[in-house]
């Protein structure tokens, strides 16, 4: 099959020049016992792959990179029940091995046996299903889905009803799981709280229409973007603030009377991280889901911290059990309250993924949906 592999991390850009994806014809075993051998229909192109690009991620090359991607079930291996032949899937970048203590602890998000695997560039059953010329390539996040097939642990994808655009319920698998979930499980946020979402990327955006689903108000969007800036108030925002203007903190704290009860960094900058603690009121919670460079740190007051009460937590794949989740979110999505489909920004082949890193890297978009 072909598929995109990332041979070098940190190649510069342009990236239609320096190629860091190298469109390949690779081997793919089928599935082992437990796994599923799906067709890739759509795959969205996240900051995270970009991130893996850029070196700000190490990972184990090579690699088939993608994590968030929707298909169609074509191989049951042996030991899977609940899928069969032709179900539609959403991929999730966590399986859930159900034994470990976070699994027994409910928090399946943090399952210690799937990070381990995927720091090896292994699926968690062992070892790597993807070959090229005899050498073993890497799987991105147990996914590996930047190609026309993946062959993934039955645990890592979720069913979905075949009436459902594959087109949109392949951002559910991330931008929708991260951004919905920051809002609704790790932070909680009540009706009538006030928010600021710094950071308009696909995750920022569907925190966005979270937060307007939680009824937050005033529900503030913080980018340097015009466009997105305009978009986030067409979802539910109720003010738009340009994260480089000067006065930018000033503008939020006025607008919510002192600052925000929940601010989330969506960005992954420190700067984004900085300005989000910033803009909180006493009593405040900062939820960053934002995954900044890996040796990037955030400078805090403890004093003021512990005087003014403020938290900051992280959020990983939205605190989300994906299993009872995603329905619960397809069914915003169906009631029109989750318009995932008003992100899209365009189609591409695997052959113009390095111009779709070009674009993402230059922000203008928010998600391109690959399609093998």
């Amino acid at each position: 099959m072909k598929a995109a592999v990332l041979r070098e991390q940190g190649k510069p850009r342009p990236y239609v020049e320096t190629q860091p994806l190298a469109i390949e014809e690779v081997d793919l075993d089928g599935p082992a016992e437990g796994e599923i051998l799906v067709e890739i229909a759509a795959a969205g192109l996240c900051h995270s792959d970009l991130s893996t690009i850029e070196g700000i991620r190490p990972r184990p090359i090579p690699a088939v990179l993608g994590h968030e991607a929707a298909g169609i079930v074509r191989v049951v291996g042996p030991g899977v029940s609940e899928l069969k032949v032709d179900d539609h899937v959403v991929m999730v970048f966590v399986m859930s091995c159900g034994v470990c203590p976070d699994c027994h602890g409910g928090r399946p998000n943090l399952c210690g046996s799937s990070i381990a695997a995927k720091a090896k560039g292994e699926l968690v059953a062992g070892g790597r299903r993807l070959h090229l010329a005899g050498t073993d390539i890497n799987h991105a996040a147990g996914i590996s889905c930047f190609a026309e097939y993946a062959v993934v642990d039955q645990r890592s994808v979720v069913k979905v009803p075949d009436d459902v655009p594959l087109e949109d319920a392949a951002v559910f698998g991330c931008a929708v799981i991260t951004g919905v979930g920051a809002v609704l499980n790790t932070a909680g946020v009540p009706e009538g709280a006030s928010v600021a979402v710094f950071g308009l990327g696909g995750v920022g955006l569907n925190a966005v229409m979270a937060g307007a689903i939680a009824g937050a108000h005033p529900l503030i969007a913080v980018d340097v973007h015009d466009e997105k800036l305009a978009l986030a108030c067409s979802l539910g925002a109720s003010h738009a603030i340009h994260a480089g203007s000067p006065t930018a903190l000033d503008d939020i704290k006025d607008l919510t009377g002192g600052g925000v009860q929940f601010a989330f960094d969506m960005a992954g900058t420190v700067k984004a991280l900085e300005m989000a603690y910033a803009c909180l009121r006493t009593g405040g919670v900062l939820t960053s889901a934002g995954l900044a460079p890996a040796d990037a740190e955030f400078a805090l007051k403890p004093y003021e911290m512990v005087s003014r009460e403020l938290r900051v937590q992280g959020s990983y794949m939205g605190s989300c059990t994906p299993s009872h989740d995603l329905p619960k979110y397809l069914d915003y999505y169906r009631q029109g309250r989750l318009p995932v489909d008003r992100l899209r920004s365009g189609t591409l082949g695997l052959d113009e993924i390095n111009l779709g890193f070009d674009r993402l890297s230059d922000g203008q978009v928010v998600r391109q949906i690959l399609k093998p």
